[in-house]
């Protein structure tokens, strides 16, 4: 039998996977943007990932995964960063593509100082603690990222997106770090995050996830823009309004 990091990983890709095949959707005419992005974030955080297992601030549980590891993290940890960022990418797609996100008010400037400023003094407090300051001195980079490849439009379908997200985010990163097991999948040192969870989820994950995604997010959209500009793909409009031109 599959391990259950395996069957999550699985899961998590399987209906975002079939529906883009949806006549509707054909999101499937985008893989090419969203490969492109997967290939350029996932790297950042694999390396990410690699050194943050080398130095001890989490572990993967070996009950829990097949066993075959490459750089000493699991196959499955592996496809995490294929898989849920198939998943999320997917899912702001549809909620732009079906109108979802048309009245998501614009990030002002002041209000995007505020939050880079707020998460970039929370990454100086807790400085000590490894996981906690890289999640949101992230979390801060990942927002003037994308004010300087987009705008105050994108940072706003950005976030709402991801407060939608969050509800698959509690079901899957909650197994992951032990809700309704006996053990974790992931487990956590805490001298190195807060000691704050969500249910098991430690808060960090929260900034660490819109990190991930929202780096995809805006480089799926640039390279949409590359590759299919001037073209409405299964008649959404293609996303020039919120990219900027380089």
């Amino acid at each position: 039998m599959p391990s259950l990091y395996l069957l999550i990983d699985c899961l998590s890709l399987a209906g975002p996977l079939i529906a883009s095949f949806s006549p509707r959707i054909r999101f499937y005419r985008l893989l090419g943007p969203f490969l492109c992005a997967n290939l350029s974030v996932g790297a950042l955080f694999i390396a990410w990932d690699i050194l943050f297992t080398h130095l001890g601030v989490w572990n993967f549980n070996p009950r829990y995964v097949e066993g075959i590891y490459f750089f000493h993290l699991p196959v499955e940890e592996w496809l995490f960063f294929i898989c849920i960022p198939f998943s999320c990418v997917f899912t702001y797609y549809c909620l732009d593509r079906f109108d979802g996100l048309d009245r998501v008010p614009t990030v002002t400037a002041p209000v995007e100082v505020a939050i880079v400023g707020g998460l970039a003094a929370l990454a100086v407090i807790f400085h000590d603690r490894l996981y906690t300051c890289s999640a949101f001195a992230s979390a801060a980079l990942g927002c003037l990222v994308i004010q300087f490849l987009g705008n105050g439009r994108l940072l706003g379908k950005i976030i709402t997106s991801y407060a939608v997200l969050l509800l698959p985010f509690f079901l899957v990163n909650g197994i992951l770090t032990g809700t309704g097991l006996p053990e974790p999948v992931v487990r956590y040192n805490n001298a190195e995050n807060l000691g704050i969870r969500l249910l098991t989820i430690p808060v960090e994950d929260i900034f660490y996830g819109f990190t991930l995604i929202s780096l995809h997010i805006v480089l799926f959209e640039i390279f949409a823009v590359r590759l299919a500009i001037g073209k409405s793909v299964a008649g959404r409009t293609p996303p020039e309004a919120t990219i900027r031109k380089f």
